[in-house]
C-alpha cells in the first residue's frame, strides 16, 4: 500500500482508497479527491508537512496526517 505521503515531486498517482472516517474523511472528499482522480504532486516541504498538490484544476496543500490517508497507485 502506498499512500500520498510516500509520493515524490513530479509524480501523477491515481487515488485508490481513501482511509480514516467521520469529518475527516468527508473533508478529503469535499476537497475533491475522490477515488479515481489523478493528483499531481508539485511540491514537499522540508520536513515533509504540508504536500502541495494539483487536484482536479486547483492548487490544493494537505497536511502529512491527511496525506497518509490516501491511498494511492
Amino acid at each position: 500500500m502506498k499512500t500520498l505521503r510516500q509520493a515524490k515531486i513530479g509524480d501523477t498517482v491515481k487515488v485508490v482508497r481513501l482511509h480514516g472516517e467521520g469529518a475527516v474523511k468527508r473533508r478529503i472528499m469535499d476537497m475533491g479527491i475522490t477515488r479515481g482522480v489523478q493528483i499531481f504532486v508539485r511540491k514537499v516541504a522540508p520536513l515533509g508537512d504540508p504536500v502541495e498538490i494539483n487536484v482536479r484544476g486547483y492548487e490544493l496543500s494537505l497536511r502529512k496526517a491527511d496525506a497518509e490517508m490516501i491511498e494511492v497507485e
